[in-house]
This record gives C-alpha cells, sequence and structure tokens, in this order.
C-alpha cells in the first residue's frame, strides 16, 4: 500500500530529537522527501541518518529558526535539492522558565523564546507560502501547546503567549491563503515524553506522575503519537482541514 505521502517533499524544524524527530520518520515512512532543520547538527544529521537506513530520502540543514536569512537559505537549499515544497510541519522551540510569573520574567528571557517560538513560525511561515504559491499550493503544521489553548502557570507566561500566538498566526495564515490551495492547521501537544521534558522532570519525578495522574487518559504521550496528527494533517484525508488547532494531550483541555 503506497503512503499516505508518497512523492511530497516534506520539511521538518526542531527535527533533532523530539516530537520532530518522530514526525520527520513519520513522513519519510509515509513516502515523502525530508529536509530536517534545526540548530542542533549532531542530532539533526542523527535523524537523517536514521531515515536514509530506512531507505528513505533525507537531507539535514542547520538552521537557527529565528534569524531571517536562515530560514530563507533553508527554504531555498529545499527548492533547489528538491524543486518544490508540499509540506511544512513549523515544530522547532524552546521551553519557558517554569513557574515564573510575568513580573519576575527578565525582558532577555522573554524575547529569546518569543523570537524561536512565534517569530520563528512567522519566519517559517513567510518563505514556505511563498513557495507553495509559487506551486499551487502546499500545506502547514505549526506547533502549538495545551498552553496555548488555556493559560499555564507551570508553563509560565512567554512560553503560554508564544504558543498563543502560533494559534493565532494558524488560524490567519489559514484565512489569506485558502483560496490559493495552502492549509495550515496546527497541533497542541501536552505533556509528551520528549529530551525537553525529560530535562525539567529528571530531578523531580514525583512530579512527573502527578502530571501523569492530572491526564484523563492517565499517561504521558509519546512523540510519535503527535507525529500520527501531524502526518494526518498534511495528508490529503485532511483535504477540507484548515485553520484547526488539534489537541493532542491526553484530554487535557477537556477537564
Amino acid at each position: 500500500m503506497e503512503g499516505k505521502l508518497k512523492g511530497k517533499v516534506s520539511l521538518v524544524t526542531g527535527g533533532s530529537s523530539g516530537i520532530g524527530r518522530a514526525s520527520a520518520l513519520a513522513f519519510a515512512r509515509e513516502g515523502a522527501k525530508v529536509i530536517i532543520g534545526d540548530v542542533r547538527v549532531a542530532g539533526g544529521q542523527e535523524t537523517a541518518t536514521m531515515i536514509m537506513e530506512a531507505r528513505g530520502e533525507a537531507m539535514f540543514i542547520k538552521t537557527d529558526v529565528s534569524k531571517a536569512g536562515e530560514v530563507e537559505a533553508m527554504v531555498h537549499k529545499a527548492i533547489e535539492v528538491y524543486g518544490r515544497l508540499d509540506c511544512a510541519f513549523n515544530n522547532a522551540g524552546i521551553g519557558g522558565k517554569l513557574f515564573t510569573p510575568i513580573a519576575d520574567y527578565s525582558e532577555e528571557d522573554w524575547d529569546r523564546l518569543i523570537a524561536i517560538n512565534l517569530k520563528g513560525v512567522w519566519l517559517c511561515m513567510r518563505y514556505e507560502i511563498r513557495q507553495m504559491l509559487k506551486q499551487g499550493g502546499g500545506t502547514i503544521v505549526n506547533t502549538s501547546s495545551g498552553a496555548g489553548l488555556v493559560g499555564s502557570r507551570f508553563a509560565g507566561a512567554a512560553y503560554s503567549a508564544s504558543k498563543h500566538g502560533v494559534l493565532g498566526l494558524t488560524k490567519t495564515a489559514a484565512l489569506e491563503y485558502a483560496r490559493n490551495g495552502i492549509r495550515v492547521n496546527a497541533v497542541c501537544p501536552n505533556a509528551i515524553q520528549t529530551p525537553m521534558g525529560d530535562d525539567l522532570f529528571r530531578d523531580d519525578p514525583q512530579r512527573e506522575a502527578q502530571i501523569a495522574n492530572s491526564l484523563p487518559i492517565g499517561r504521558w504521550g509519546k512523540p510519535a503519537e503527535v507525529a500520527e496528527a501531524v502526518v494526518w494533517l498534511c495528508s490529503d484525508g485532511a483535504s477540507f482541514v484548515t485553520g484547526h488547532a488539534m489537541a493532542v494531550d491526553g484530554g487535557y483541555v477537556a477537564q
């Protein structure tokens, strides 16, 4: 049986680990050629190698998504090599300062997080959409968060603001380009077992267990479970879906 994305060209930012790596592998499994963008060279190259060892086609491009020139160069290289861009998963992001109230947030920490999590998504969309307009369509999925759907004292003000902003970008772009054959959606993960999450809870396994117990589904999610949602949103199976914020959160925001 042919894959859902056979013959497509896909781009994944933040593909060196976690949700990004799982999604890159899922794109390749479904028949897509995969471009991986990340600032982490070793992890990004490792993801590309994993795809090629499974007889897929992949390429890594070192990219800081907060810098316009690097994002433009990444998209340009993808077009130079593969000729088009069908699917883009704008996933690169960083975590906020946990439990830090707005009044205590430093301007430096705020600016860095917004630059990567929000400006980075906008920059990627800007260059991806320009190419998709030229070729007559495409699909984009952005990574928001459960903290983009509800407020979060845990994640902190800057993180929550950035992820709410991603949803605003997603919905606006969906409206602006729906008649151009470009669908734009978002996934909103929560409590996913990623290296970033592991770093947060390495010294506090009790809190990790508390979070799992707070979810209706009773456990943490896996990166591959988010990847399946991303693949579906990029596939023809979601051809009538645009402007949607899909919660992949074990029921967190349903409470």
